[in-house]
């Protein structure tokens, strides 16, 4: 299954080898993958066009809600359409530069998510930290500024990177996964592949220095506001970042999850298992999060009616 050549202009196609023969309760699966997908769909534009709509709601941490949301549909774009096709068929295989899309969509994708992440932490820490400062500190064009900066800052980072992959010269053609993932692809290079590497740590680097660094200040300095002030001040705390933070947690494991599963031998592992681990930052977090957000904030479960307006003091 395996195709050798130490010419990558022969290497068309690459196998996908996690994809496990199930039979006929393929269609079991295909009809949950597409019933996730759909309500993913559903909820993440719904509240993107609610946030769009209702003035009310074009606020700095709604804004930064809506460009979560968007990237929420454009990662599960590079993944469901491509892995419903893949339940259906009996050969499981992707075109190179298929793959090399896919794999720019994912990591966008990923890091996106990790950059709005970190912009929404610092958005918490000026709202309980500054909160007479905040106005004046987060303003819309402030908050526009930042998700343009971060999309197009994730979208170059990764065109560098496959710049420098797409011209390796690859000795094997079988990726034991289920869609295209950029480590599995750089171990097929027979050489040439220092340079990558080099960039790769760069990268780990700037997602520390960029990114780490600013979340764990804000949550530190958060903190100690919780601790040093008065319970309503605790309890305002508690309410605006608990989403957030069950969100970063829970992506930061997912990512976690699928760095184990390419870069170490993962055999013994039950192949379910595998499979849940490589989808899972692709999975639950869109699904996770327009429904945490949208039972968590007041402005919008008053929108959709989910439950009776309890104060008069809207989220921050």
């Amino acid at each position: 299954m395996m195709m050798q050549n130490s010419n990558s202009s022969v290497i068309s196609y690459f196998i996908l080898g996690a994809y496990l023969d199930i039979g006929n309760i393929r269609y079991l699966y295909f009809l949950i993958v597409i019933l996730v997908y759909m309500v993913i769909l559903l909820v993440n534009m719904s509240l993107i066009v609610l946030i769009s709509i209702n003035r009310s709601l074009h606020e700095p941490m709604y804004i930064l809600l809506c460009s979560l949301f968007v990237n929420e549909l454009y990662g599960s774009t590079a993944l469901f359409p491509f892995l419903l096709n893949q339940i259906l068929s009996d050969i499981h295989t992707i075109s190179v530069s298929f793959c090399f899309l896919q794999i720019f969509m994912v990591f966008s994708y990923a890091n996106i998510e990790f950059c709005t992440l970190a912009i929404m932490s610092y958005d918490r820490y000026l709202a309980i930290c500054c909160p007479l400062q905040y106005k004046t500190r987060m303003t819309i064009n402030k908050v526009f500024m930042l998700v343009v900066a971060a999309w197009l800052y994730c979208f170059v980072k990764i065109l560098v990177l496959l710049s420098l992959n797409i011209h390796l010269t690859l000795c094997e053609n079988f990726l034991n996964n289920l869609y295209c993932h950029n480590y599995l692809v750089v171990k097929l290079a027979c050489s040439g592949i220092e340079v990558s590497n080099i960039y790769g740590l760069f990268l780990m680097v700037l997602v520390v220095l960029v990114l780490v660094i600013p979340i764990l200040f804000s949550y530190i300095k958060i903190l100690q506001v919780c601790f040093s002030g008065s319970n309503q001040t605790r309890q305002k705390a508690v309410s605006t970042c608990t989403p957030h933070l069950v969100s970063l947690i829970n992506f930061t494991f997912g990512c976690c999850f699928e760095i184990l599963q390419s870069r170490f031998d993962m055999t013994h592992v039950p192949p379910v298992l595998r499979i849940i681990l490589s989808l899972y930052f692709l999975i639950v977090q869109p699904l996770m999060n327009p429904f945490m957000y949208g039972l968590q904030m007041s402005k919008i479960r008053n929108f959709f009616g989910i439950f009776y307006k309890m104060t008069d003091k809207d989220d921050v």
